[in-house]
């Protein structure tokens, strides 16, 4: 019998030769860091609704899901719609435009802790300009950040993130201090350094909550120890804004952030992100006529494309879709059903494993047992990592998409309201037969 590997080549032939044309013209012979899947990856052609299309016509189960952007499925109609009556009537204006202000209001809407806003098209830059502003407003330089916490690429949040430190300064890297997901220590660090302008946290956990926090409490800890030392609290809602709940998870959980980061969800499938909070933080960017403060001391934010107006008509489709219907109860039910079965999955086929999670996120962990509620997994980080080895996620991502199936990192199911009960169902069975072969490769 072929090896998964072998099944994998011929499966999807067409995508390696895009493969190795591509690797004479990107570095590294891909364009983003986490899509290369092990022998190669997948060149995609189209999508719609629960299912993506390769180059080779093959039909896959999606659950990356743009990486977690795409709450209603792959080309949903509202958003479609938006876009085409927006396209042919200029797709850069060079100005303001009446899209930025409904967007910011559906945003506020959702979120009331984003009382003002700055736009921008990605995470990675909310993070930036979030850090900033702190800076700005305390007046002071460190950043405190979370052990594994991803916030994106840029210098200031790459350090203890899962990500290498090419180029980055010691003189950055002397300005963050990394902490482990515990309160007292987070009290302590403040307590001894006062020049300390923040905190940024990954609302669900370090990489989409395969390291869960023990939330709400941690989160509410964590807001009252960062009011107490006057320090800003900031919130990286980039994945889980509008996703754990309609107000992401300061609305699921009830806390008011000093600042909030976006992106993801909020453009609805198309380049996004945002940064928002209490007036008075916020005004950091803004121009008072004052030469030595616009000049020298303002923080500057610029960006050709931020409230881009095709970005704005998606984001308000997608975000009044989430306000008026049931966009998020459909997508956390879908995620509910697949950890329900992946767990089944684990017992018949013998395999210690399980999958946890919340509302629309769902992790596996392949070799870990736990006696958590399958919610918010108790494991600590260093069993996770333990059990989570490199080679068992390489492995499972190349085995599922052999059976039809793409998972984010190989180990992240993200659900969407164009998920149905038979596409969770064949999801499953797809799940049981690459644990099979992963066994029956001793992988397992």
């Amino acid at each position: 019998m072929a090896t998964i590997e072998e099944r994998y080549a011929e499966k999807f032939a067409k995508s390696l030769e895009w493969h190795r044309r591509g690797t004479s013209l990107f570095a590294g012979g891909i364009t983003h860091q986490t899509r290369f899947t092990s022998p190669f990856p997948i060149y995609y052609d189209h999508a719609e609704g629960p299912f993506k299309y390769d180059v080779d016509d093959n039909q896959i189960m999606d659950y990356v899901m743009g990486s977690g952007v795409l709450l209603m499925g792959n080309s949903p109609q509202e958003v479609q719609a938006a876009v085409n009556a927006e396209i042919g009537r200029g797709t850069m204006l060079g100005g303001s435009t009446t899209h930025e202000t409904r967007y910011a209001e559906a945003i506020k809407q959702l979120m009331p802790s984003v009382e003002h806003i700055r736009f921008t098209s990605s995470g990675t830059e909310s993070t930036y300009l979030a850090l900033r502003i702190a800076r700005a407003y305390t007046g002071k330089t460190k950043i405190v950040k979370f052990h594994e916490h991803f916030h994106g690429w840029h210098d200031y949040v790459t350090p203890d993130s899962g990500q290498s430190l090419g180029g980055v300064p010691q003189a950055v890297l002397d300005s963050v201090i990394v902490a482990r997901a515990d309160v007292a220590e987070v009290d302590r660090i403040l307590s001894a350094d006062d020049d300390i302008a923040a905190v940024i946290v990954e609302s669900s956990g370090a990489h989409f909550g395969l390291h869960p926090l023990q939330n709400p409490q941690f989160l509410h800890d964590l807001q009252e120890v960062t009011g107490r030392h006057k320090v800003v609290f900031i919130m990286d809602e980039v994945i889980t804004g509008f996703r754990l709940s309609k107000g992401g998870a300061q609305g699921r959980w009830n806390l008011e952030p000093d600042l909030t980061t976006m992106a993801k969800v909020m453009g609805g499938g198309m380049p996004a992100g945002a940064v928002g909070g209490k007036p008075e933080i916020m005004e950091t960017i803004a121009f008072r006529n004052d030469p030595e403060w616009d000049t020298r001391l303002r923080v500057a934010q610029g960006g050709t494309f931020n409230a881009h107006r095709i970005t704005a008509a998606a984001g308000i489709a997608t975000l009044e879709a989430i306000a008026n219907g049931d966009v998020n109860a459909t997508a956390d039910a879908m995620g509910q059903r697949l950890r329900d079965g992946l767990n089944d999955a684990f017992t018949r086929n013998e395999v210690t494993g399980h999958a946890h999670g919340i509302a629309s996120i769902t992790n596996v962990n392949l070799g870990g047992e736990c006696n958590c509620d399958r919610g918010i997994c108790t494991m600590s980080y260093d069993e996770i990592d333990r059990t989570m080895a490199s080679e068992k996620v390489t492995a499972l991502r190349r085995a599922m998409l052999v059976n039809g199936v793409d998972v984010m990192a190989g180990r992240c199911f993200m659900t969407s309201s164009s998920h149905t009960d038979e596409v969770i169902d064949r999801t499953v069975d797809a799940f049981s037969q690459s644990l099979r072969d992963l066994r029956e490769e001793g992988v397992l």
